[in-house]
């Protein structure tokens, strides 16, 4: 059933007073269609829509990265959470403050999580953590930002979904301590078939008001509409032990026919925005593409007739190799604003990290760029990830 964005905590309210307790039942999946609030830095007015009819959990696309609603706590308050598969742990309070209910356990371990570009320190606690209509997690792991800690974005937090040999290191008193993720308390209590969540995105529009952009799948692979074959492959296979307890795996890139990335290890980052890959590769992309670094927004730009001349660049995953067409290694001109680009400006979503390849652990990080136009499953049992094609994968919106 479809419920109006306006009944959602309505309903939730309703379902404390009358259940109480996590649905029992195993179902076969949960399903959060997802929806698109576009964020823009420094703007007095941020483009915002009126959510049509969606089920369960309000999720987004915010500068370029998955958000979800969830509620925390006994009377729950709702936290805007960026989807990380690039970790295990979720944590809440960065923008609205956590209240704790009846229904709260302060553990008073302190806790750290370092990221990419960020960081997290607060403290863990265990509590209710709603994920939808009728679906909660009786004491979730969670850990709460205290103060004076400020992590300048936008958000509440992350949602976790990353293996949880993440969550290692991460209680400063017990490194060797973990916690099993959202997926896996999903499946242990019942309430799906099977421990792992697939995430689908199409690219961003101009029509805000049609922009309903994805969906976040927990417990079935298959997400009801028509895909590719889903190419599986192991993550734990991985040589690289600092890739292994990520969702990672070994990939080789080629463009235009010549290899710019050999077969090496990196992980899916959803999290972040662009794809990022060794500084060796990216320097060999720029040439092949011819390319210029914009030294104010620090992207790679390029001509009209660049663009036409763009080959795609070739994912080799496994046996199977994923195309990422011309459209989709640069940014979507009409969000030029949110890059701080030049109108009409085109840029090219491919980053560099500082370290060369074979020298800094991670190689590459497929984010949400790679992500809208590739369904993608995180397989717990499986230790496996898998990639498929979508009606989007070719998609020219950008």
């Amino acid at each position: 059933m479809m419920f109006p964005a306006a009944s959602l905590w309505t309903l939730l309210a309703l379902s404390i007073s009358i259940t109480g307790s996590p649905v029992e039942v195993r179902n076969s999946s949960i399903t959060l269609p997802m929806t698109t609030r576009l964020h823009f830095p420094n703007a007095t007015n941020p483009v915002q829509r009126d959510d049509a009819q969606h089920v369960g959990v309000l999720l987004e696309n915010v500068h370029k990265v998955s958000c979800v609603f969830i509620g925390v706590g006994g009377n729950p308050t709702v936290y805007r959470l960026v989807v990380n598969t690039a970790s295990a742990i979720t944590w809440i309070g960065a923008a609205t403050p956590y209240l704790p209910t009846h229904t709260a356990i302060n553990t008073e371990l302190h806790m750290e999580i370092m990221y990419l570009f960020t960081y997290f320190t607060g403290m863990l606690f265990r509590d209710t953590v709603w994920i939808t209509d009728g679906y909660t997690i009786n004491e979730m792991p969670i850990g709460v930002a205290t103060p004076p800690w400020v992590w300048g974005m936008p958000y509440d937090g992350m949602l976790g979904i990353g293996p949880h040999t993440l969550s290692a290191r991460t209680i400063l008193m017990h490194p060797e301590r973990t916690f099993h993720t959202v997926t896996e308390r999903l499946y242990m209590q019942g309430s799906i078939s099977r421990p792992l969540v697939g995430l689908f995105f199409k690219p961003s529009t101009m029509n805000i008001a049609d922009d309903d952009n994805g969906m976040l799948v927990f417990g079935n692979e298959n997400p009801g509409f028509n895909i590719g074959n889903i190419v599986y492959i192991d993550y734990f296979l991985t040589r690289n032990l600092d890739v292994s307890t990520y969702w990672g795996f070994d990939q080789a890139i080629t463009y235009g026919g010549r290899q710019i990335l050999r077969l090496t290890a990196g992980i899916v980052d959803s999290g972040t925005t662009f794809i990022w890959i060794a500084a060796d590769a990216y320097d060999r992309y720029q040439t092949a593409t011819g390319a210029i670094l914009d030294p104010g927004n620090r992207m790679l730009s390029i001509t009209l007739e660049q663009y036409h001349a763009l080959r795609p660049l070739e994912f080799r995953i496994g046996r199977q190799i994923f195309n990422l067409s011309p459209n989709a290694q640069i940014w979507p001109r009409w969000l030029n604003c949110m890059i701080e680009g030049t109108p009409g400006g085109i840029y090219i979503v491919i980053k560099r990290l500082h370290t060369r390849t074979g020298h800094g652990g991670i190689d590459f990080r497929l984010g949400y760029v790679f992500l809208q136009r590739f369904y993608s499953v995180f397989d717990v049992f499986g230790s496996r990830v898998g990639f498929a094609t979508t009606p989007y994968t070719d998609a020219t919106t950008n």
